[in-house]
């Protein structure tokens, strides 16, 4: 059973998967057929390669300029900042916002060894720099726990040199809460009550 250990020991690597959920994922595609379990190992190794950061906004993409980033309808004076590119998605979802994104590609986390040179924030400041059409408001939108707390406090430091109008928003999302489990309603709020940092 070498090779259904190792199927389950791939699995547990994925992030939120415990040992019984790979047991069970490892189980199930033993148990499809062959065609589906190549449609699937076909899907992982076409998204690998063919899906890339966006090389404006770090969200992913297949293009090399994402889809929001390439509108012209977008408002182009107002970037909104988040850890991750699920996050992207959950505030498109609440139809409220109408600006652009930078993705972090995570959050401050000392005790896991992520300090800021582990995330996009070169990228970020190079941005909002080096803009065509200066940025008016940056919404800081990440995540209302401990990391999300301090890459925002962080990234407020970092800002306000620039004198570039810095909000945060607004609580409704839950403490501790993730942006991609956050309903759209409540995002919604957060974005129409975000406060001045």
């Amino acid at each position: 059973m070498k090779n259904f250990n190792r199927l389950i020991a791939a699995f547990r690597r994925l992030p939120g998967v415990g040992p019984k959920q790979a047991e069970r994922l490892a189980l199930h595609l033993l148990r499809v057929s062959s065609h589906e379990v190549e449609e699937f190992a076909t899907s992982v190794k076409e998204a690998k390669l063919s899906v890339k950061p966006c090389t404006v906004c770090l969200n992913f993409t297949e293009q090399g300029v994402c889809s929001i980033c390439g509108d012209p309808g977008r408002d182009h004076e107002i970037l909104c900042v988040v850890e991750e590119p699920p996050d992207v998605q959950a505030i498109e979802r609440s139809g409220s916002y109408q600006g652009l994104y930078h993705v972090l590609h995570g959050s401050l986390s000392p005790l896991d060894g992520i300090g800021p040179d582990s995330l996009r924030i070169r990228e970020l400041m190079g941005r909002l720099k080096n803009s065509k059409q200066p940025v008016r408001e940056v919404i800081l939108a990440t995540d209302p726990d401990t990391e999300g707390e301090a890459t925002a406090l962080y990234l407020t430091q970092m800002l306000r040199p620039l004198g570039i109008r810095i909000t945060r928003i607004a609580q409704g999302v839950p403490l501790g809460g993730d942006l991609d489990y956050t309903d759209e309603l409540t995002l919604s709020h957060a974005l129409t009550g975000r406060r001045e940092v």
